[in-house]
């Protein structure tokens, strides 16, 4: 997927219920996790698994990650951790 037309989220529109299920992009453009809920100013990530089952939930901090919105108005994310990366990250607990 090219990113460089799709249109970065300002701040204020990186609301909770706008990232939830977002799609994230790893460095090789392929998709890595999903956006499960945003929790004290960090972005869960859920990682692995499939169609939910299984996943792992990782938090980073939302700017280590570059929220847009494609042609279709959906958000996703790219960034610079791979999959393998977030998964040898702390699982997260609410």
């Amino acid at each position: 997927m090219d990113h460089t037309h799709h249109i970065r989220l300002t701040n204020a529109e990186l609301t909770p219920d706008a990232l939830e299920g977002a799609t994230i992009y790893g460095p090789g453009d392929e998709k890595i996790g999903s956006v499960d809920h945003v929790h004290a100013g960090q972005v869960v990530i859920d990682v692995g698994g499939f169609l939910g089952i299984g996943a792992k939930p990782v938090a980073v901090l939302a700017d280590e990650l570059d929220f847009m919105r494609d042609e279709d108005g959906d958000i996703h994310a790219v960034t610079s951790w791979t999959k393998d990366q977030l998964k040898q990250m702390p699982e997260h607990r609410d």
